[in-house]
């Protein structure tokens, strides 16, 4: 489970939809959409047209994986920071009620836009 004090996902870089494992992609629902995949060092983010997934990877073997699910239904509100010309990573950060906060951390823009028009039109 997600760590809400500490919840923050550094230096997320773009990867294709494929790398989400087998394990993540049994959890989809059959009808639901990637928006996009996005990866630090050993740990995943997905972000589809419903949720969010936070894939954390554990072990030396990395074969262990804390797969938390977010629900958009539950997002009381979220924050964009697009990148800059000298800050050049770009922010997400979302707050689920009587859950917590989450901070997501990309990699210049990491089509943000994109995400954030999934979070408008299913949290709006």
């Amino acid at each position: 489970m997600i760590d809400f004090q500490n919840g923050t996902f550094v230096k997320l870089r773009r990867v294709e939809d494929e790398d989400i494992g087998s394990t993540v992609r049994k959890l989809l629902l059959p009808d639901e959409e990637i928006v996009g995949v996005f990866k630090t060092v050993r740990d995943r983010v997905i972000f589809t047209d419903r949720r969010v997934m936070a894939v954390n990877i554990q072990g030396a073997t990395g074969k262990k994986q804390d797969i938390t699910s977010f629900p958009y239904r539950k997002i009381v509100a979220y924050s964009i920071e697009t990148s800059g010309v000298l800050d050049t990573d770009s922010e997400l950060e979302l707050l689920f009620g009587g859950v917590g906060r989450i901070r997501f951390e990309f990699f210049g823009s990491a089509h943000i836009a994109e995400i954030g028009q999934a979070l408008a039109k299913y949290t709006l």
